[in-house]
């Protein structure tokens, strides 16, 4: 059903003052996550177990299955090499499936946000809130593939704690992107789209099944500009014990994602919610 056919409650329209793009303050995103999280943890066992099912069947259904047949990769098992890119798949599949699902949910549907901005909170801060929630579940979710992989043997500890920043970062630049899509989408079937025409070819360009040496030099340019392949270079030599290649440009590259993607969502918003 599309969602434009939800009965939804007359309310009063937020005031000018309370659509402003970016944060009234550093610190008013706080509850806006607070209310995600009380809402969130009736459900926790059930969202957690949705987030992690996916991503473990990868794991173990490929590590196993097609891991027999290709041996080790980059001098580890195949599992090995296929965990961390699990770990960074399930970040960006658990913050933009949030941002986007969730969000719109919130947004458009229960109209939760116009509530919201009914308190001193502006916009800029209910957008800052769901980004900043959207991230802290995919770095739980991230972060509990991780531990399992280290469980397993498949990740080295303690160099995969320096995977956790990463974690968080990458999630906070999907989630962020994702809000650009809940800001231009009129229905749930839109996300299909965002789906489709960016999550899955990023999945496969990014290095997450196999290296990115196995691409073509056109393929290897385009993952060099990707989310996914950046977090995968980062999480990937952690959990291995292995020392970061340029760090500092793949967390470059992420940061950007996360602060200008999070600018464009939140200039978007507001003009949807001004309209």
């Amino acid at each position: 059903m599309d969602a434009r056919t939800y009965d939804q409650p007359d309310r009063a329209a937020p005031s000018r003052e309370r659509l402003v793009a970016l944060p009234a303050t550093p610190f008013n995103w706080v509850s806006v996550w607070r209310r995600n999280y009380l809402v969130w943890r009736k459900l926790a066992l059930a969202s957690m177990f949705g987030n992690l099912a996916d991503p473990m069947i990868y794991l173990f259904g490929l590590g196993f299955g097609l891991g027999l047949m290709v041996g080790h990769v980059d001098g580890v098992s195949y599992i090995a090499f296929l965990a961390a890119g699990t770990v960074a798949s399930s970040v960006m599949m658990s913050a933009s499936f949030e941002a986007m699902y969730s969000g719109f949910s919130r947004m458009h549907v229960q109209r939760t946000w116009e509530a919201i901005m009914h308190t001193p909170l502006s916009l800029g801060d209910v957008v800052l809130g769901e980004v900043m929630w959207a991230g802290s579940k995919a770095l739980l979710s991230g972060a509990a593939i991780m531990l399992v992989a280290g469980v397993l043997g498949y990740a080295t500890f303690p160099s995969m704690l320096i995977a956790l920043p990463v974690i968080a970062l990458a999630g906070l630049a999907f989630a962020s992107v994702a809000m650009i899509v809940t800001a231009l989408a009129p229905s749930y079937d839109f996300f299909m789209f965002y789906q489709t025409l960016a999550l899955t070819p990023m999945l496969l360009l990014s290095g997450v099944f196999f290296p990115l040496a196995q691409l073509p030099a056109a393929a290897r340019a385009v993952a060099q500009v990707l989310p996914l392949a950046n977090a995968v270079e980062l999480i990937r030599p952690a959990m291995l014990g292995r020392p970061l290649d340029d760090p500092w440009l793949h967390l470059g590259v992420l940061a950007a994602y996360t602060v200008v993607a999070f600018l464009i969502a939140a200039v978007l918003f507001r003009r949807r919610m001004m309209r």
